[in-house]
């Protein structure tokens, strides 16, 4: 039985779309291609598909379009769209879809290979329940119902909260640059976006005070680092 991974790829340039389609065969991929918006739904529910590959700007529906329906069918499926259109305005658009990556043309199609690789092991790899709560000194930070929690104790984060501490976690005892945090959670790393992150920063330091071992440290202008000296 072929252990192919089977990519929907959708593309309207025929040219560009020919030779990628040969590549991502030549690196053991089975790809089904589809060049115009308006048959690419159907050709989805027709299939079965490891990954979907998508353009944006197409004939007939563009692919912001034939993401929601794919999501909306299959929450599941990863998602990477490929596309020119750099405005961020359009890549937020594409993430807050359920998008896995998106890649600006034109782009190294070796990086392409090593996405694909990366967002395909994660999709197959899902967390489980328990693999969600995350330890911080002496609380439990369980970023999916958006709590922590020291002994009885809850206190409940919102959602800008909880994505920033679950950031500080991701890079424990190493910098969590300023405009990354920014550009991810608030879209945009302006003046008074970083004004707000400040007032957040303020909150979790407020929320984890229990406990000595935690520091939330300001980098100056560069951003911060959470550190657990706990042990």
């Amino acid at each position: 039985m072929s252990t192919k991974k089977s990519l929907f790829f959708v593309e309207d340039d025929l040219s560009f779309g020919a030779v990628l389609k040969s590549y991502l065969e030549i690196c053991n991929y089975s790809v089904t291609w589809i060049d115009d918006g308006k048959y690419a739904f159907n050709a989805f529910k027709a299939g079965t598909f490891d990954l979907c590959l998508l353009d944006v700007m197409l004939p007939n529906v563009d692919g912001f379009s034939i993401g929601r329906e794919i999501k909306a069918m299959d929450p599941q499926i990863p998602m990477i769209y490929l596309t020119a259109k750099s405005l961020k305005e359009d890549i937020i658009t594409g993430y807050r879809i359920g998008a896995d990556d998106y890649i600006i043309k034109p782009f190294d199609t070796e990086v392409l290979l090593y996405k694909i690789a990366v967002v395909l092991k994660r999709s197959e790899n899902p967390e489980s329940p328990e693999d969600h709560n995350i330890q911080i000194g002496n609380y439990i930070f369980d970023p999916i119902l958006r709590e922590i929690k020291l002994g009885e104790t809850k206190q409940l984060l919102s959602p800008k909260e909880s994505a920033l501490l679950k950031l500080l976690c991701d890079n424990r005892n190493e910098l969590l640059a300023r405009e990354i945090a920014l550009k991810k959670i608030w879209g945009d790393d302006g003046y008074f976006t970083t004004r707000s992150m400040d007032v957040f920063i303020t909150k979790l330091r407020k929320y984890l005070k229990d406990d000595d071992s935690i520091e939330i440290r300001n980098i100056h202008g560069s951003g911060y680092i959470l550190s657990d000296h706990a042990g």
